[in-house]
């Protein structure tokens, strides 16, 4: 039987490997439960992706793309009047607003790094990329100081279940900021 052509396969592949690991963590996801959630054979997955570190750094730059959407669509970075702190407390309560399981994914996502060396660079591309938009405003050890705190915020968030405090998260990046033309 000839192979059909189906150029979408692959994107379904992460897809369904994001929805998998979203339901049942990174323990349930295999190149088996990847073709089974999204309905291609078996051989499908190891063809695109030879194997699952290859799944999950496809899945982890993918979600990704939730934060940085955010930042792209605000835009306000360019304006030298616009409150650093401000914005980015705003950037971070839109996105945790926003699907609370597409950002719990992306952390389980960036936090398996730490145990798969082939997530490192994909995790570390979302921390410099922000540091890097940051650097426009501010210098580079500031930027990644905002990036850590940013994090450490969202993941307090995450792993207790408090609700994200704008006005705190502002005070604290405002204060990283102001320690920085000290």
């Amino acid at each position: 039987m000839p192979r059909r052509y189906d150029p979408e396969r692959r994107q379904r592949i992460i897809d369904a490997a994001i929805r998998v690991v979203g339901g049942k963590g990174i323990a349930g996801l295999s190149h088996r439960t990847a073709a089974a959630e999204a309905d291609v054979p078996l051989g499908s997955t190891t063809y695109h992706f030879k194997t699952l570190d290859e799944l999950l750094v496809a899945a982890l730059r993918q979600a990704n793309e939730g934060f940085a959407k955010i930042v792209a669509g605000r835009g306000a970075l360019e304006d030298p009047r616009t409150d650093l702190a401000a914005e980015l407390a705003a950037w971070v309560g839109e996105w945790l607003a926003g699907d609370r399981t597409g950002v719990e994914l992306e952390y389980e996502l960036y936090l398996a790094a730490l145990r798969r060396p082939a997530l490192r660079p994909v995790a570390a591309e979302w921390a410099e990329g922000l540091a890097e938009l940051l650097s426009g405003r501010t210098d580079p050890v500031t930027a990644r100081a905002l990036v850590a705190v940013v994090d450490g915020i969202c993941l307090q968030v995450l792993l207790t279940g408090v609700p994200y405090d704008e006005a705190y998260a502002r005070e604290v990046l405002g204060r990283v900021v102001a320690g920085a033309r000290e």
